[in-house]
Formats: C-alpha cells, sequence, structure tokens
C-alpha cells in the first residue's frame, strides 16, 4: 500500500483549528487525519477550518473518516447552519463526491481566500507509517459511516465492507 500521502499543515488559534491539505487525501493519510482532529477536540478545539485548495482528490475513505468526525461533533448534522467543521475551496469533485455520498450535510461550505491567520504559526503535522492491519480498519471504519449517513452508501460499500472486515474478524476494534 504505497500510495502518496497528503500533507496536513496545521495552525491553532483561540477560536479555530486551521488544516490545509496538499495533494491526495487518501486512506494512507486518513489514519493521521483522524489522529490529528482527535487530539485536537480533546483539547477543547471546537471549531475547524480545512483549506481544501491545494487538495487535488479526496478518495472515499478519508471523505468517510472527515464525515464520521462531522458526524460525531455535530450530533448528527442537526444543525444546519452552525457546523464546527468548514470546509474551504474544495473542487467540484470533491463537492460532488460529498454531495453523492450524502455527507455534505455535516458540513458548512465555503470559498474564498485561505484564511489561516497572519498571527498563527503553521507547522505540518506529522505523518506516521501504519501497518496494513490499521489501515484496513480505518477503510472499514470510514465505509461503515458512509453507509451510516446515507442509505444510498449500502449499495456502493457492502462488498468492500465485507472483504475488509473478512480479515479483521479475530481483531478487537481500536479504541478511539
Amino acid at each position: 500500500m504505497n500510495a502518496p500521502i497528503a500533507r496536513l499543515f496545521v495552525a491553532v488559534t483561540d477560536d479555530a483549528v486551521w488544516i490545509r491539505i496538499f495533494g491526495r487525501a487518501n486512506f494512507v493519510s486518513s489514519i493521521d487525519f483522524k489522529t490529528l482532529m482527535s487530539e485536537l477536540w480533546h483539547k477543547g478545539f471546537h471549531h475547524f477550518v480545512i483549506d481544501l485548495s491545494d487538495c487535488a482528490l479526496m478518495d472515499s475513505t478519508f471523505l468517510g473518516t472527515l464525515a464520521g468526525f462531522g458526524l460525531k461533533i455535530t450530533n448528527g448534522g442537526s444543525q444546519p447552519k452552525n457546523h464546527p467543521i468548514e470546509l474551504l475551496n474544495a473542487n467540484a469533485r470533491i463537492a460532488e463526491l460529498l454531495e453523492n455520498l450524502g455527507a455534505i450535510h455535516l458540513f458548512t461550505m465555503a470559498s474564498g481566500q485561505p484564511a489561516i491567520p497572519t498571527e498563527a504559526s503553521t507547522q505540518e503535522s506529522e505523518t506516521q507509517m501504519h501497518s496494513k492491519e490499521e489501515m484496513k480498519r480505518a477503510c472499514l471504519e470510514a465505509h461503515e459511516t458512509l453507509m451510516e449517513i446515507s442509505p444510498g452508501n449500502v449499495r456502493k460499500f457492502t462488498e468492500v465492507t465485507h472483504f475488509l472486515g473478512s480479515g479483521l474478524q479475530n481483531v478487537k476494534p481500536k479504541s478511539e
């Protein structure tokens, strides 16, 4: 599993976390992204601006990971105009994927200049090496999330989740 890893740059201010994704947001980078988001959420940060200006594409695993976090922190997306995750400058392909997979309602979509405050210090998030088992688990969880969000996704991802799950049957789920 030698896919290119998206680069994640992070800046934290008093009122928001700014994350800029460069490259292809895929299953490999989804684990580091989930870890980063979870750590920041647990530290008390509750507003995230994710700049997708330089994100060429997003695969279903990364999108499922993003949607899972969106679902978790918006309590199901029941607050349509006050989402704690803002997606900035998503290209047409990513926006269409969000719409087609039924996840767009979990986010505030915006466009404009990248808005990382000039006084914020930006640093690249560390990337870790992950085992095939960790990547399979991440893929499985992401696709299960997509199936949970939209009944139309069940047909799309049933075979994928059965395949991924079969290799993980005897493994305890990783705690979040």
